[in-house]
């Protein structure tokens, strides 16, 4: 999708669709023709007419800048200047208007690039300024500066700064999109005027990449955004008719004989944790440790921890799990998330296996029982080095070793203790080659590997990978080839591979595109990413419609079509089957709406609800149809609300499934805001797994109707631009009352037993709430003081259902916990140090 920088900026749960049109055949007949072959070779060459890029020529300067937003240094005077904006949104190609002219200039020395940007406005008092935390773009107008200091199209360095002050940053591929968990360290100001804003960045050499050379040519691009009436202009067009915007950039010359800093930096951090509970007495704990970045050259950079801290980290939004796979989290890890471009290729990585749960079970003895299980593995240290060289090749390495871990296990009738292993030392390793041509085409290989100490299992994945575009960016041809191998140390090894093969068009106001996978018996990438279905293959297409500019009603329209078929490989019967089509419309207003309706229309079989390895028992289900929509109110507005209603229909008596989610939220001041998000979910006569009987092979399912609800409420105070406080609260409670049990039989019909058989009935309850207060104290160091709590209530059997006792019960349960901590983050400069 072009302009994927401004579908970041509205970063407000837009419902982003790629919707398609599924159809099935065997994706083994999938061979492509020699004449299709020869049009997409014939398309790489030749394309689309772009236009030619701009240029802006940059000047040096030894004068000392104050970074106020006042640009009277007298380099400000002489500097030429880019002008003539283009708009990207909503109205794509139209120049801006003379009220809104944006005038930006650049000034470099010897040790940064300097720019100033004035963005004149005729109602000076209308332009939107809410404070927040960094990188929440939020309700503000922006200004942006892009950079790639190599002009490859490969990778961009994007600053931002609201009309609040609000720093905000990003790396930027258009494979990845934009990263905002980089942070880079630079500095900003703005100033409101009686014409408009004005905004002044420094940036570091240190924060870029550039080569060596003597006469630098960089790709630049310069963003601004009206909140108020949501226009977005940047100074090089970014046409949306293209599908890439790092090749959209502009041209900066005239940088001369700058050296590439030392970039080394330090970042020692102290934590301290007070715990209590109503089960235990209040204990201390005391951590420190640090986290090193270092570039090795002009274009590698290495980052290390040494004893992690993650005790800060956001809470995991835990649910009740009934499906037959694992719950997946986000990772909230700084060390993870930051600058992971590379390791998200081919979807190998789930980084929340490195430090996760034990993998082992306790063998326990007669009359014993586990005192205590670790919840977690703890992380020794970890380090990743990543780059890209001027001939486009990329490379990325990951290596983290966690600690063994032991469970307290106790005989009940000695008291006698013991030790017991559950998590072996463990290395875990991520390597990635990705080599990049054309700006816009890459082949990638990648490799996983999990070795344990000890007689365990130790597992490896080696992927080989290819996106390509046509020059123009107007075609894509992409797949891939993935192979696993499990050692196993008390039986054979095992091997499976997974491949998939993709072709669409993705550009125009029309798109498709159709692809398919095959994924072996045995495939499993399990030890260090995440993949739940096997022994299936597929095909998909989808099929789009978009306007480019605005109509007298809609500021953007688009529809999208698809579908989805899915096979099991061992007994060619189907396993998923979907068609789908949806509509999201963004009104003069800037209101957001959209509705849609989804269909199964033919029976599919569940070869995973069983819960057997290796097995060919299936559940049957039925047919399925659904509808559903969504509206967001334009969050401008003080008040502003999202409503998402859906109801599904399942061809069987009395089996329906419901849906709702309502959003309210306002804007006391620029300071303070709250969101309120409450939904609600019922599924009546929802069948699933219950259980089974490994002497004689049963399988149990039951009859349950599944009710959900669940309540967050935050808030932000925003003191000024570097202090802010932040409150988050989620309470969750599910439950399930079994009304009725079944035998599995192995054609995937059901035997009924009666609802007596079991008592399978759950009621699941969660608390959690953050109240954080943060200070960016100096550039790239920041106090954060933690108070949480949190509590989870589970019952078997008999319980009651009313929504009062439930949450008076989680907020009263042994298990709340109390948590405050004060962690101190200090920002260390390598080439600070040097001077001093």
């Amino acid at each position: 999708m072009a302009v994927n920088l401004i579908s970041n900026y509205l970063r407000t749960t837009r419902y982003d669709s790629g919707i398609s049109l599924y159809l099935h055949t065997n994706p083994l007949l999938m061979k492509p023709k020699i004449g299709f072959i020869f049009l997409f070779l014939l398309l790489s060459f030749y394309g689309l007419a772009q236009a030619p890029k701009k240029t802006l020529r940059t000047k040096f300067s030894d004068e000392k800048f104050t970074i106020d937003g006042v640009l009277d240094e007298k380099a400000w005077a002489t500097a030429d200047t880019a002008t003539d904006f283009v708009m990207i949104e909503p109205d794509n190609g139209k120049l801006e208007e003379p009220t809104r002219k944006s005038v930006v200039k650049v000034v470099y020395s010897n040790e940064a690039l300097y720019v100033g940007a004035i963005m004149y406005d005729s109602q000076p008092e209308t332009i939107l300024r809410e404070l927040t935390i960094r990188d929440d773009f939020a309700t503000a107008d922006h200004f942006g500066v892009i950079l790639n200091g190599f002009n490859d199209g490969q990778q961009d360095f994007r600053f931002f700064v609201s009309a609040a002050g609000v720093q905000q940053d990003c790396v930027y591929t258009d494979a990845s999109g934009e990263d905002f968990s980089w942070d880079a360290i630079w500095e900003s100001d703005v100033k409101i005027t009686d014409f408009g804003w004005v905004a002044e960045f420094k940036i570091p050499y240190a924060a870029l990449r550039f080569p060596p050379n003597a006469k630098q040519t960089w790709g630049i691009n310069f963003y601004r955004e009206v909140k108020t009436i949501r226009f977005q202009y940047t100074w090089n067009l970014i046409d949306n008719k293209i599908g890439t915007e790092a090749n959209q950039a502009g041209i900066l010359e005239g940088i001369e004989n700058i050296k590439t800093p030392t970039r080394l930096f330090f970042i020692p951090y102290s934590s301290f944790y007070l715990n209590t509970n109503n089960t235990q007495k209040t204990n201390g704990e005391l951590k420190g440790g640090m986290d090193i970045k270092y570039g090795i050259n002009d274009a590698f950079t290495l980052d290390a921890i040494l004893i992690p801290d993650f005790g800060q980290t956001k809470f995991d939004n835990v649910v009740l799990n009934l499906g037959p796979f694992e719950q997946t989290f986000n990772e909230n890890r700084p060390f993870f998330t930051e600058g992971t471009e590379m390791f998200s290729k081919g979807d190998l990585l789930y980084s929340r296996r490195i430090g996760g749960t034990p993998i082992l079970q306790e063998n326990l003895g007669p009359n014993e029982e586990v005192v205590e299980r670790p919840v977690a593995v703890n992380l020794y240290n970890a380090m990743k080095v990543s780059g890209r060289t001027d001939k486009g090749l990329g490379v990325g390495i990951l290596n983290a070793l966690t600690q063994r871990m032991f469970s307290d296990i106790r005989n009940t009738v000695t008291g006698e203790t013991r030790k017991e292993l559950v998590e072996p030392l463990t290395n875990y390793n991520l390597m990635v080659l990705d080599q990049r041509f054309r700006k816009n085409s890459s082949v990638s290989l990648i490799n996983t590997n999990v070795t344990r100490e000890g007689h365990f299992r130790d597992a490896n994945v080696t992927a080989l990978l290819f996106d390509l575009n046509t020059r123009e960016n107007t075609f894509n041809l992409s797949g891939d080839y993935k192979i696993s191998t499990i050692k196993r140390p008390e039986a054979r090894d095992l091997t499976g591979y997974n491949t998939s093969l993709f072709f669409g068009e993705t550009s125009g106001n029309y798109r498709f595109g159709i692809g398919g996978q095959y994924v072996s018996t045995f495939f499993d990438i399990n030890d260090l990413g995440v993949n739940f279905q096997t022994h299936y293959h597929s095909l998909y297409a989808n099929a789009s419609y978009r306007i480019l500019n605005p109509t007298k009603r809609f500021n953007t329209f688009s529809l999208f079509v698809n579908g989805y078929s899915e096979f099991d490989n061992r007994t060619g019967r189907v396993q998923q089957f979907n068609l789908r089509y949806n509509v999201n419309i963004v009104d003069k207003k800037n209101d957001y709406y959209g509705f849609g309706m989804s269909a199964r229309p033919v029976k599919v079989y569940d070869f995973y609800e069983a819960r057997t390895e290796f097995d060919t028992r299936f559940l049957t289900l039925p047919e399925t149809f659904n509808v559903f929509a969504y509206i967001s109110t334009n969050y401008n507005r003080p008040f502003a609300i999202d409503f998402n209603p859906s109801f599904t229909y399942l061809n069987e008596e009395g089996r329906r499934s419901y849906y709702v989610q309502l959003a309210p939220r306002y804007r006391f001041s620029n300071k303070f805001s709250m969101v309120w998000d409450y939904s609600y979910g019922f599924q009546n006569n929802n069948i699933g797994y219950t259980g089974q009987n490994d002497v004689l092979g049963d399988i149990y399912m039951g009859r349950r109707d599944v009710t959900t609800h669940t309540l967050s409420i935050t808030g932000k105070y925003s003191i000024n631009h570097n202090i802010t406080i932040n409150l988050t609260t989620r309470y969750y409670w599910s439950y399930a009352l079994y009304n009725r049990y079944y035998s599995l039989n192995s054609d995937g019909s059901l035997t009924n037993l009666g609802a007596d058989a079991f008592d399978a009935d759950q009621n699941f309850n969660t608390w959690n709430c953050d109240l954080n207060f943060s200070w960016w104290f100096a550039p790239g160091s920041q106090i954060n003081i933690l108070y949480r709590n949190n509590a989870f209530l589970f019952d078997r059997s008999d319980f009651n259902i009313d929504t009062r006792s439930n949450f008076g019960r989680v907020l009263s349960a042994n298990s709340l916990d109390h948590i405050l901590s004060v962690s101190v983050r200090y920002f260390v400069d390598y080439n600070s140090l040097r001077k001093k």
